[in-house]
């Protein structure tokens, strides 16, 4: 995991311009944000592994998954490292997330329909590791994924 490093105003002001338009070529950032070709080329190189994947945000329904359930899990401690890349291998599986507390990871899987999560079930139940799940079906998303808010308040400092 990249180490956290803060963003200065310049970063926010070309991290905003890449969230208004991801596919913007250096030249046009540039413009946007009044800065070189070079510096912005520069900038967003140093910014390349704190940003992690460019991949975009395509919405699972669309492609033939539309439920989406959040699963704890109980591990076996010495199983983590295991158990974490076992789950990275079911496709299913889109994201993982350490937690502390009575559970250890919050799993969120996507399914064709109630058979296909429960064929998932079965897979995570199934590795070895898992301990104990407990299931909850999203019903709706009520606040997607963003990050737009905080680079606002990044930039104005409130």
């Amino acid at each position: 995991m990249p180490s956290a490093q803060e963003f200065d105003e310049t970063d926010v002001r070309l991290l905003l311009a890449l969230r208004e338009d991801p596919r913007a070529t250096v030249v046009a950032l540039a413009e946007k944000v009044g800065m070189s070709r070079n510096t912005v080329q520069a900038r967003l190189a140093k910014l390349e592994p704190q940003l992690g994947s460019f991949e975009r945000r395509i919405d699972a329904a669309s492609l033939g998954y539309p439920l989406s359930a959040f699963i704890t899990v109980q591990v076996t401690q010495q199983m983590l490292d295991a158990l974490a890349e076992s789950l990275a291998e079911i496709p299913e599986v889109v994201e993982v997330f350490g937690l502390t507390g009575e559970s250890d990871l919050l799993v969120r899987v996507v399914a064709v329909d109630a058979d296909d999560l429960y064929r998932i079930a079965g897979q995570i139940l199934n590795t070895p590791g898992v301990e104990r799940t407990h299931f909850s079906l999203s019903m709706h998303t009520l606040v997607p994924y963003r990050l737009t808010p905080l680079l606002h308040r990044a930039t104005t400092g409130t």
